[in-house]
């Protein structure tokens, strides 16, 4: 099976004749009753559909239904890759982990502090505030860390935040 099986899974079970029919079956009822109430045409493409699909198989008895149709097709599909480094603690763009070993913290820490501050750029509370909203929950937290860290700097009225100097 190929890892777009699951398309035509899906177009088959799109259409509502397609669905009774396949519903009847797996029910174990007789698929004739709903197939008869379509055109011939119509009940064709259905049953091509459906079979195609490899949701039935046409038997000597009528239709039974492949179960392992599923299966098969989540099987071939391929896995995402897993993200590395600091990107694993990301969840579209915001922090959704905060990670418990110390270096991948820092390296989290400083990936946070790039993305909120550009070099030279001088900003108030309010808006470093503003700026890590859009990323972690927990702002005032994570404001302390970078400071803590070494990261960013405040100023001494603690009115103004930039990044560190090297």
């Amino acid at each position: 099976m190929n890892e777009n099986a699951w398309r035509a899974i899906l177009a088959a079970l799109a259409d509502d004749s397609a669905r009774e029919v396949y519903a009847r079956v797996v029910l174990g009822e007789s698929a004739t009753p709903t197939l008869d109430a379509l055109t011939p045409a119509r009940a064709r493409r259905v049953v091509t559909a459906l079979t195609s699909a490899g949701l039935l198989t046409e038997t000597p008895e009528g239709y039974s239904a492949s179960p392992a149709v599923f299966a098969a097709a989540l099987k071939a599909v391929p896995r995402a890759a897993r993200p590395t480094g600091v990107d694993r603690f990301f969840t579209d763009g915001r922090l959704t982990d905060y990670p418990s070993r110390a270096g991948d913290r820092r390296e989290v820490l400083a990936a946070l502090a790039s993305r909120v501050l550009a070099d030279g750029e001088r900003l108030t509370e309010r808006q470093i505030n503003d700026r890590l909203a859009d990323i972690v929950d927990d702002v005032a937290a994570i404001r302390r860390y970078l400071v803590d860290e070494g990261l960013i700097e405040r100023t001494r009225s603690g009115t103004e935040y930039a990044l560190a100097r090297p």
